[in-house]
């Protein structure tokens, strides 16, 4: 019997979507203290609400469907995907097969036209990121649209993009954090005897490296009446700092190890001295990385890549806090990694001192795979195989 096309695509499209969390049920089922032990680590290492984390829909993944709920998903996914026309179902079948890795188009459907899945309605963005990334979403407050969308900023479309790899999911901060991973919040004035303190660069002072446009590490990060940048980016390899400061003038910037029609920082290009095992398999699992995006209400990191990702940035705790806190932000998720209106709340000034270093202060950590902290073998970043500064202008 012959397939059109269009069948062909849909059954394909069928195929590609997401786990329903199978896997997590049978080695549960397989070994009856995993799930007990499993829940106590993530209590212990970040999940305050019965170990959520910041990202509740990784650790909160449901079990096997049922073979009725199974088939009406599925009866329901057909049913949406013969209303699109054969380009558009290529268009989502890249995306999906790509993991949001290559640039696909928007996938624009009439945006009041909601579907009914048991006792819930869902909007058709919410159930295609449901069917094909996150099994577990329930509304819409839950993900967030990525800049690179059409449907980016608009309150009440016509028409609403549904290409479920522009969106992301949002990372939920619990209030108060758990005590993990903490760290004194004494960026203001740094100490040279701080244990955390590493040769930043911030303090480079002098270096030979050159960021983009001629401009040397000092000049990039000094020149007051620059305005052309609004951060700059430092890959580092455990203690030692990796290729140029990369500075960014876009609002959006992808960084990289391997992306496919990847445009940005690629730390795949950059030559590494480092013959670390560890440093070189956590290299290769960077991938897609992330995308960073100066927005409306601050920096947004989202987490393309494969494995998760560690933040520490003083404007994700409490301005009274003098700790701070390591975010572990898990593959598909987004957190607004820097605020400014808060970082220019924790700023005094009167304080001489600081005013003559205007970036301390404006600094977010970010590590690949690996974590640090309390929770960790690793206590501070400088340990981490592979990680990043950013730093950003507060002119």
């Amino acid at each position: 019997m012959f397939r059109t096309k269009r069948s062909v695509l849909v059954r394909r499209l069928w195929r590609s979507r997401a786990p329903g969390g199978e896997e997590e049920e049978e080695a549960a089922a397989a070994e009856p203290g995993a799930a007990a032990a499993a829940e106590a680590r993530a209590h212990v290492c970040g999940g305050g609400g019965g170990g959520r984390g910041c990202c509740p829909g990784k650790a909160g993944r449901g079990g096997r469907a049922s073979a009725g709920a199974e088939a009406e998903l599925k009866a329901l996914t057909h049913a949406v995907l013969k209303r699109l026309k054969e380009r558009q179902l290529e268009g989502l079948l890249h995306a999906v097969e790509s993991r949001g890795g290559a640039r696909t188009p928007c996938l624009l459907l009439p945006a009041k036209a909601d579907s009914r899945l048991g006792q819930h309605w869902y909007p058709l963005p919410v159930l295609l990121c449901k069917v094909f990334r996150w099994p577990d979403l329930r509304h819409c407050s839950e993900v967030k649209r990525l800049c690179c969308c059409e449907s980016y900023g608009k309150a009440h479309p016509e028409l609403v993009c549904c290409n479920p790899h522009h969106l992301s999911r949002l990372c939920e901060l619990e209030s108060p954090p758990p005590p993990y991973s903490r760290y004194p919040m004494d960026f203001l004035k740094p100490t040279a005897d701080c244990p955390d303190s590493v040769p930043s660069s911030t303090e480079t002072g002098g270096t030979n490296c050159l960021a983009p446009g001629g401009l040397s590490d000092s000049q990039v990060l000094q020149e007051p009446g620059d305005r052309s940048h609004w951060c700059v980016v430092a890959y580092w390899e455990e203690k030692t700092r990796v290729g140029r400061l990369y500075s960014v003038q876009e609002p959006s910037l992808d960084i990289f190890y391997d992306l496919p029609q990847g445009n940005g920082f690629c730390l795949g290009q950059l030559n590494s001295d480092n013959k670390s095992q560890l440093v070189q398999k956590v290299r290769s699992k960077i991938g897609y990385g992330i995308q960073l995006t100066k927005e409306v209400d601050g920096v947004w990191v989202y987490n393309r890549s494969s494995y998760p990702i560690f933040i520490k940035s003083a404007t994700l705790d409490n301005p009274d806090s003098r700790t701070l806190l390591v975010h572990k932000v898990f593959p598909g998720f987004s957190i607004k990694a820097f605020d400014y209106e808060k970082a220019y709340s924790l700023q005094r000034p009167n304080d001489h001192e600081f005013m003559q270093q205007p970036w301390t202060g404006f600094t977010v950590q970010i590590s690949f795979v690996k974590g640090w902290g309390q929770c960790y073998t690793r206590q501070f970043i400088s340990s981490c195989p592979c990680w990043l500064e950013v730093i950003f202008n507060n002119r």
